[in-house]
């Protein structure tokens, strides 16, 4: 599929009006997903045009709330991108939409936990997001195990920050009709309305493995249909009507638009990098980004920007395409690489010709799952072997944020620039001493060095987020133009 090229939005001026609601909850687990996704759905069915979005660095969920909203779900995440700029991407991703649902990451107050005196309202938590959007919270409670204390529950999450509104209650998992008047009279005595009620359903359930959901895009028709049944059970069970009046409106203000900063970038850049579409008519740079089951993690930020830098976006599945003709510059994106070894091995073909492109200059940019991909080996099959590395599969869970260093140029970014990126990986590597380190941070107790820079291939655990790096983005698709050209010569 082909992405034409063109500015990626509007102006960058124009005040976009959209009301908002956020799904949170007291803690992970509560039932958000299933509240969310449903929620959208239902309320698409009853006539809104619905803008999904999930604050933080998920790439599942939002895959699940694409399907409900007929539309690309979304992240908001302000320690990716910036506080000042959650509001205009959120603008952004509702265009022609009169409702935005989004849902919120662990507990209401539960965010990024630093070296500083924790704030009420911590940095990338559900809490912060509804306050750059003035959005009220609708709070699921999993109601197994509660009865009257739900009140004193509630009641702290009301008044621990007072700038945090909350609209309302979804009770999720009720088991009886008795013990849902209990529950009703709990939030009653905190003043908190009840906008539904959810049965206990064992039977509604998304598959789930070692990082989560299963994505939708590998769940098939079978996602589809879990989409439709939380869709269902919401519409039956929730107050549409009144949840879709308590979204406020987010406010005047700029949207965010890629090629207004790109623009902005360049113009601050010491590279002064030029877009390649500044010839009007001419053809950019083929710029391929693997898609299909095998790399699902990504940003719709990431093509938009692409896009606007003069690239002609092309997506392909490496389990069973080829690379695709012209492929100037590529992106591997993160995703589940380790669930289809065999067959991405199976395309050896595709394998021989991205080792070849790569050792003749072609620039890569590889996060996570394409770090795998260019590996020697994922848990003993072939892989592209342009990084000296071994891949396996492990029992051991690395999360979190990092703020990371450049350690040298690369078609990226330049030595020393300062980027927050975030690592979510089961997978480990063993790599041979030759290989170049990309980025490096601090822990508590060690220095990190991450992720391999060879030749025009930047390859690394770290997500990172196109909006919040534009100029890093600009400068690829320059690359790749230069590659292009040299080429063609």
């Amino acid at each position: 599929m082909r992405a034409a090229r063109g500015s990626g939005g509007s102006s960058g001026s124009a005040a976009v009006s959209v009301s908002a609601i956020v799904v949170a909850a007291p803690a992970s687990g509560s039932g958000k997903t299933t509240v969310a996704t449903g929620l959208i759905g239902a309320l698409r069915r009853a006539g809104h045009r619905v803008a999904p979005f999930k604050v933080g660095p998920d790439y599942i969920d939002p895959g699940y709330h694409g399907l409900a909203a007929g539309r690309p779900g979304r992240n908001l995440d302000p320690v990716l991108v910036g506080a000042d700029l959650v509001a205009p991407l959120a603008r952004h991703g509702a265009r022609g939409c009169d409702l935005a649902v989004v849902e919120g990451v662990m507990g209401l107050f539960d965010g990024r936990i630093g070296d500083e005196p924790a704030a009420a309202v911590a940095e990338g938590s559900t809490a912060q997001v509804a306050g750059l959007l003035g959005a009220p919270v609708v709070l699921v409670v999993d109601a197994r195990g509660h009865s009257q204390s739900l009140a004193a529950l509630l009641h702290g999450f009301a008044t621990f920050d007072t700038s945090v509104r909350l609209g309302g209650v979804i009770l999720n998992r009720v088991g009886s009709q008795r013990h849902e008047r209990v529950l009703r009279s709990a939030c009653d005595r905190v003043g908190l309305p009840v906008l539904g009620s959810l049965p206990r359903l064992s039977d509604l359930e998304v598959p789930a493995r070692h990082l989560g959901l299963i994505p939708a895009v590998e769940h098939g028709a079978a996602a589809a249909a879990a989409v439709a049944a939380m869709t269902d059970l919401v519409a039956a069970h929730l107050d549409l009507g009144a949840i879709a009046a308590m979204a406020a409106p987010i406010g005047d203000g700029p949207e965010w638009d890629p090629a207004t900063v790109l623009a902005r970038s360049a113009g601050r850049s010491s590279d002064a990098v030029e877009f390649a579409s500044n010839a009007v008519g001419s053809a950019g740079p083929v710029v391929a980004v693997a898609g299909g089951a095998a790399f699902t993690f990504g940003y719709a930020e990431h093509r938009e920007l692409l896009a606007a830098a003069g690239a002609e976006v092309v997506v392909f599945d490496p389990l069973h395409d080829e690379l695709p003709d012209g492929t100037a510059g590529l992106v591997l994106p993160g995703g589940f690489p380790e669930e289809h070894a065999a067959e991405l091995a199976a395309n050896s073909g595709l394998l021989d010709r991205v080792a070849a492109a790569a050792r003749g200059g072609l620039p890569i940019h590889a996060e996570c799952a394409g770090l795998l991909y260019l590996a020697r080996t994922l848990d003993g099959y072939p892989m592209a072997g342009v990084v000296d590395a071994a891949a396996e599969f492990g029992p051991r869970l690395t999360l979190g944020y990092r703020d990371a260093v450049a350690l040298a140029d690369s078609v990226l970014w330049r030595a020393g620039e300062r980027v927050r990126g975030h690592e979510f990986h089961r997978t480990t590597l063993t790599a041979s001493g030759s290989n170049s380190p990309a980025w490096g941070w601090r822990t508590e107790t060690a220095a990190v060095r991450e992720g391999v820079l060879v030749g025009r291939v930047h390859a690394s655990y770290l997500h990172t987020h196109p909006a919040g790096n534009p100029s890093a983005i600009a400068r690829f698709v320059a690359e790749s133009a230069a590659y292009a050209t040299d080429v063609n010569a």
